[in-house]
């Protein structure tokens, strides 16, 4: 006598559409002319897109109305996989101030002292000193007034990067470590602003966003539209203070100095520009390359017929 096989009806799925696997489908059936349409529109509006950045890019005026400063710097990569992993994201937002574990070889000083901040994107950190001086005549130089603060993104200043809470910064990073390219302890970045010093210093913050690209540019100072400069930098003739500090032979690379005003779309880079420009452009091209294979291929086909 053959026996019936026994099924658990506990582990059976419920009968419901989803479990069963009976929902409704639809696949898109897109003809020739709607795919070239659909890459046609985006082609043709990425590169006005692209067109419209650049030339907003280079309108960007020099001498008036907010002006911001940023230093610049040539053939250093910020993009290297190593550099970018060699941080302490639990040190930075003031977790954990004693892990250094992923900051290789920037860990410990030469007497096992634990680093902070630790790693190599900290220890890379640009610190030329730079101020900007108005030329009112042959005799009198007036400092150009600048400002330190409201230079990173808030989610940087207010989550990504917070002091440890217990009491005073010194005491905080006791039995720590500078790092080695440093000349001042965490604790001493700023020490006229203590909402500008520690983990929380925005020039700080700024450097550990790393760049994208070899060549770069970070905010560094805004001016302050006080005085003399309440419309911002009059004309004139102006001169540079630097403190030379952040080498650049090492590297084989160069740095410099830019002042500049904002555009609707913020600073006046170029690459985004260049990217829209660069990929309507090649839709473009390949909408009139599958142009030319769907008209050749129906024409063959009418050959056939």
């Amino acid at each position: 006598m053959e026996m019936m096989p026994q099924y658990d009806l506990s582990r059976m799925p419920e009968n419901t559409a989803l479990k069963q696997q009976t929902l409704p489908a639809h696949q898109l059936d897109l003809s020739a002319s709607v795919v070239l349409s659909i890459f046609f529109a985006t082609g043709g509006f990425c590169l006005c897109m692209g067109i419209i950045l650049l030339l907003s890019a280079k309108s960007t005026r020099e001498i008036e109305g907010d002006v911001y400063m940023y230093y610049k710097l040539y053939g250093f990569y910020q993009n290297l996989y190593r550099y970018i992993l060699s941080r302490s994201n639990s040190q930075l937002v003031g977790k954990d101030i004693w892990d250094v574990k992923n900051c290789s070889p920037f860990q410990l000083s030469h007497n096992g002292t634990p680093i902070i901040p630790c790693g190599a994107v900290a220890n890379s950190m640009f610190n030329d000193t730079i101020t900007l001086s108005y030329n009112l005549n042959s005799s009198i130089n007036i400092e150009v007034p600048m400002l330190k603060s409201g230079l990173t993104w808030w989610t940087d200043k207010y989550v990504k990067f917070r002091n440890p809470r217990a009491g005073d910064l010194a005491s905080a990073f006791a039995g720590s470590a500078k790092p080695p390219h440093w000349a001042k302890p965490i604790y001493e970045l700023d020490t006229d602003d203590p909402g500008n010093n520690g983990f929380i210093n925005e020039d700080l913050i700024v450097w550990m966003r790393t760049a994208a690209f070899p060549t770069f540019k970070k905010l560094y100072r805004r001016l302050n539209r006080v005085h003399n400069f309440v419309d911002g930098l009059p004309a004139g003739n102006y001169s540079f203070n630097i403190s030379y500090n952040f080498p650049v032979t090492v590297f084989q690379g160069e740095k410099s100095v830019v002042l500049s005003t904002l555009t609707w779309i913020g600073g006046g880079g170029l690459f985004l520009g260049l990217t829209y420009t660069v990929t309507g452009a090649l839709t473009l091209l390949a909408s009139f390359a599958i142009l030319a294979i769907y008209l050749m291929l129906k024409r063959n086909r009418k050959c056939f017929l």
